[in-house]
């Protein structure tokens, strides 16, 4: 009886995206999201648009340029 609580538990304490991957997919697109809707807004042609949305994909990178800076 050990033996099978210790292979649920096991079970139990693995990340649920499976393979090892990283699970911060959601965490980004609501990142994305976000910065989208942010970027939209202060555009006024449609040109600066999709220069946002083009900013809206990286926006990790401004974020870390921001914080390191």
């Amino acid at each position: 009886m050990k033996r099978w609580f210790k292979r649920g538990r096991e079970k139990e304490m693995k990340c649920s995206c499976g393979n090892g991957t990283a699970c911060g997919g959601g965490f980004y697109f609501l990142g994305f999201l976000g910065s989208l809707v942010y970027y939209l807004q202060q555009s006024t042609t449609f040109w600066q648009g999709v220069v946002g949305f083009l900013k809206a994909l990286v926006w990790p990178a401004f974020l870390v340029y921001k914080l390191l800076g």
